[in-house]
C-alpha cells in the first residue's frame, strides 16, 4: 500500500519536498503536488506556477503527481499534456478544494453537485490527454450523498485512482471524517482508491489499512507536516522501514527537519515578509510535536522580523522535550 503525500497549497511545495527528502528519503512513496489553477482559463498563469513541478527541481525527491484545478477542458488538456511532455504519466484533477470562492465557481468541490458537468468534462478531456487521469474529490459539496450519483460517471472511465476524503466541501476541515459514507463508497468505485483525511497517528494509520486492505493507497497532508517523523514510525510498525531509517531519536529528527525547514526558507527567493508568513505557518503545524508550553509556542508568532523568528524557534528547540 503506497504512503502518499498530500497536497496542501503553500505547504507541501517542492522546497518541502527536497528537505522531507533529504532527512527521510525513501519514507515516502510519492506526493500529489499542490494545485496549479487554470484560474477563468488562464494557461498562461497556470504555467507561470509550473516552476513546482519541473523534473529538474524534483530530480532525487519523492515521485510527484502534478495535480490541476479547473474546468476549462482545452486549457486542462494544453496543460495535462504539456506536463506530459516532460514525462509526467499522470496528472490529478482536484475536484476537492472546499474553499469557498474557488467552489463557488463550480471548482474543487464546488463542481460536485453537477454529475453533468463532471461526465462532460471528462468525456471531452480524457481522449485528448497523453497520459493518465486520476480524480481527488470529497463526498460532495453540501451532502456527503453527492458521491453516488457520481460513482456511475467516474466508473465510465479509465482513472488511474479516485482519492476520496471523505468530508463535504462545506465542512472544510472541520468536524470528523464520514467513514460510514467511505465504507460504503469502496465497493463501488472500479478504479482504485486511496483514503485521505486525518491521518495524524500511527493507529490511525493502521485502523484505516487494516479494515480497507484493498486501497492502493493511503495519503497524509497535515498529519505529516505536524510529525514528519510519522511515515518512519508507520512503515517501523508495518515492518517495511528502510534500514537507512530510524526511528531511534524521532525528537531530534523532529528539531532536524524544523531547523533545515527553516535554511530552506531563508534560501527561497521570496520577500523577507514572506519568508517570516511562511515560517510563522509550519511552525503552527509543527510546534505542538516539541512539548513546549502554550506561551513558548505562541512567542514565536509575536517575532516581527524573519530573523527573530528563526533565533526563536533556535532558542526553543534547544530547550524542547
Amino acid at each position: 500500500m503506497q504512503l502518499i503525500l498530500a497536497p496542501m497549497q503553500g505547504l507541501t511545495e517542492v522546497m518541502y519536498r527536497r528537505v522531507y527528502s533529504h532527512c527521510f528519503p525513501e519514507a515516502i512513496d510519492s506526493a500529489v503536488s499542490p494545485f496549479l489553477s487554470l484560474t477563468h482559463g488562464n494557461l498562461e498563469a497556470a504555467c507561470k506556477k509550473i516552476d513546482d513541478v519541473l523534473p529538474e527541481v524534483n530530480t532525487g525527491l519523492m515521485p510527484v503527481v502534478p495535480q490541476i484545478l479547473g474546468r476549462e477542458t482545452d486549457e486542462f488538456v494544453a496543460l495535462a499534456n504539456r506536463l506530459s511532455d516532460l514525462g509526467y504519466t499522470e496528472v490529478n484533477w482536484n475536484i476537492g478544494c472546499p474553499v469557498r470562492r474557488v467552489a463557488h465557481k463550480h471548482r474543487g468541490s464546488g463542481i460536485l453537485p453537477y454529475p453533468q458537468e463532471v461526465a462532460e468534462i471528462l468525456e471531452s478531456v480524457l481522449p485528448r490527454l497523453k497520459c493518465r487521469l486520476s480524480v481527488k474529490m470529497r463526498l460532495g459539496y453540501a451532502d456527503s450523498e453527492e458521491i453516488f450519483r457520481l460513482i456511475p460517471i467516474l466508473n465510465q472511465f479509465p482513472l488511474a485512482s479516485v482519492i476520496v476524503h471523505p468530508r463535504t466541501g462545506l465542512q472544510q476541515y472541520g468536524g470528523s471524517v464520514d467513514m460510514d459514507t467511505f465504507r460504503r463508497v469502496v465497493p463501488l468505485l472500479l478504479a482504485p482508491v486511496v483514503y485521505n483525511g486525518d491521518i495524524n497517528s500511527v493507529a490511525q494509520y493502521m485502523s484505516i489499512r487494516q479494515e480497507f486492505h484493498k486501497l492502493q493507497g493511503i495519503m497524509i497532508g497535515r498529519g505529516i507536516v505536524r510529525d514528519p517523523t510519522l511515515p518512519l514510525q508507520i512503515r517501523a510498525a508495518e515492518g517495511t522501514l528502510p534500514s537507512h531509517l530510524s526511528t531511534d531519536n524521532l525528537p531530534q529528527q523532529r528539531r532536524d527537519m524544523q531547523m533545515e525547514l527553516l535554511t530552506a526558507i531563508a534560501e527561497s527567493p521570496i520577500s523577507m515578509e514572506a519568508k517570516t508568513r511562511k515560517a510563522k505557518e509550519y511552525w503552527c503545524l509543527t510546534a505542538d510535536g516539541f512539548g513546549l508550553d502554550a506561551s513558548q509556542r505562541r512567542s514565536v508568532l509575536l517575532k516581527r522580523t524573519f530573523g527573530e523568528v528563526c533565533q526563536t524557534i533556535d532558542q526553543l528547540l534547544q530547550i524542547a522535550v
